[in-house]
């Protein structure tokens, strides 16, 4: 079957069965969101395989079909994506009662004091989590000027971070960045 062939078969199709199809999808979704997206993935669907789809009314109980498992999809992402909030809440709520949260002002303006090219440096390191031959590519320089201005960088904001007070053994992170061990 040709592209024109195609086209219009599918035209047909879908002229004959969408009414059906979203009723179907309608009574089993919770928004006219999902409807429509379950509706234009079981259209998709067909349009990818119209040589798939059989003929006469059989291509109407086809299309039931699809539409039943692309809403069992949704089901099932949905309820991944309830799962993985859920336990995402559970760690964030975790992690604020262990979090020394008084302290992270302080340590971003100790961070924010450093000049920009001392920032850059240190998030391509830490955050970025890039090594030295990386970084040297990213900033258009040696390894060793890598080397030699992390370093330098380190100390400024050990001096920084001192300057504010701050227990750098609460922080793993902050204390390895200035350590030298990201």
């Amino acid at each position: 079957m040709g592209p024109p062939d195609a086209r219009q078969r599918f035209e047909e199709i879908y002229t004959a069965h969408y009414a059906d199809l979203l009723g179907y999808v309608r009574r089993r979704t919770e928004s006219p969101d999902d409807a429509a997206d379950a509706i234009s993935e079981t259209f998709t669907t067909a349009w990818r395989r119209m040589e798939d789809v059989p003929e006469g009314r059989q291509a109407r109980l086809w299309l039931f079909g699809v539409a039943r498992r692309v809403l069992a999809n949704q089901r099932r992402g949905e309820s991944r994506r309830t799962a993985l909030a859920v336990r995402l809440r559970a760690e964030l709520a975790a992690w604020e009662e262990t979090s020394p949260r008084q302290d992270t002002g302080a340590i971003r303006r100790a961070f924010q004091r450093l000049s920009p090219d001392d920032r850059e440096l240190l998030s391509l390191v830490s955050w970025e989590g890039l090594d030295h031959a990386e970084v040297a590519t990213v900033l258009g320089c040696s390894r060793g000027a890598v080397r030699l201005r992390l370093h330098r960088a380190r100390k400024r904001l050990a001096r920084e971070l001192d300057s504010a007070d701050l227990d750098l053994s609460r922080y793993s992170r902050a204390a390895a960045l200035v350590k030298g061990q990201q």
